[in-house]
């Protein structure tokens, strides 16, 4: 039988499907009942789970990360889909079809890894054209490059939305950077390509996303600019300095890209090239995150979606006979 995905579950359903279940935690209720609330994924979305009742005995049969096959129930609470469960029990990683469970295509993210291949080549600047080549050729960081998400929650959250947030980020760059003289394109492209860099370590995303200790004590923006320092250390001893106002310039564009100190920025964007990045970075994924909450709504016939309380607002998806 082919297996049902998130996107396609509708209220008041039976369900008796496998998917891949992360951010599980036992909790008690205000009787002091326990019962287990858990993330269910396929490649189409994700349902929040609840089973009620539940023992620890039931929360320590799977961990984060495994696939299981749940039966239990579907409804709309607070204008959002959930799964009531009744039964969840592990399933082994070699009866299940992976592919339907991953975002992203294998086709798709060699496709994208050669677009970021092509648009780098493109830099003119020597020092930063051998930056960026000493990136593409660790094939360690590029493995991991190409599997990271972007983010867990927001935006791109999958395996390989972190390769698909940058090749995007350079295609903007490209289209604005004959439109305005005055940025240096070489260094937002390489600037693209560095920013979010460190989430190939701050995240862990071999099935399950989430945090690692690094990520969670020093973030990727600390550890972007690490990895940068150790590649500029290693082109010195091989004859390739990049000189110290570029590198210094591409220092800012990485520890200032969230744009502001309240969001993690350890500074303010103080460049043309910095908020610039800034601000495309902050488009593609306000664009990308707004296309996924009207995409997956549950709302089916409203042409509103629910409320989103991070957002403070709902989204409006259009009288419902003219959507596509």
């Amino acid at each position: 039988m082919a297996h049902r995905f998130v996107k396609e579950l509708t209220d008041k359903e039976s369900v008796n499907e496998v998917f891949l279940v992360s951010e599980k935690q036992l909790r008690s209720n205000r009787q002091g009942n326990l019962y287990l609330q858990c993330e269910l994924s396929d490649k189409t979305g994700t349902v929040g789970t609840r089973m009620w009742n539940a023992s620890e005995d039931t929360a320590g049969a799977f961990d984060n990360g495994d696939f299981v096959r749940v039966q239990g129930t579907t409804q709309v609470y607070q204008g959002a889909l959930q799964l009531i469960a009744t039964k969840i029990n592990k399933v082994a990683a070699d009866e299940v079809a992976e592919q339907d469970y991953r975002r992203m295509t294998a086709d798709q993210i060699q496709h994208l890894s050669a677009r970021l291949k092509e648009l780098l080549s493109t830099i003119s600047d020597p020092a930063l054209a051998v930056l960026a080549d000493s990136f593409l050729s660790d094939a360690e960081f590029m493995d991991k490059f190409a599997r990271a998400p972007a983010g867990v929650k927001n935006h791109h959250a999958y395996q390989g939305g972190l390769l698909e947030h940058v090749v995007q980020l350079m295609e903007m760059i490209v289209c604005i950077a004959d439109l305005y003289p005055e940025l240096d394109r070489d260094l937002l492209l390489i600037g693209a390509l560095l920013h979010d860099s460190g989430k190939v370590e701050e995240l862990a995303y071999d099935r399950q996303l989430s945090y690692t200790s690094e990520g969670q004590l020093v973030g990727h923006i600390v550890i972007a600019v690490g990895m940068l320092e150790r590649k500029m250390e290693m082109l010195a001893s091989h004859g390739t300095v990049v000189p110290a106002e570029t590198a210094l310039r591409l220092k800012h564009i990485i520890v200032s890209h969230h744009g502001s100190l309240e969001f993690g920025s350890p500074t303010v964007p103080m460049t043309v090239e910095a908020i610039t990045l800034h601000h495309l970075d902050n488009l593609d994924a306000k664009i990308h995150h707004f296309a996924a909450l009207l995409r997956d709504d549950a709302n089916v016939g409203s042409e509103w979606t629910q409320y989103h309380p991070n957002l403070g607002r709902k989204l409006y998806k259009g009288s419902t006979d003219k959507r596509i």
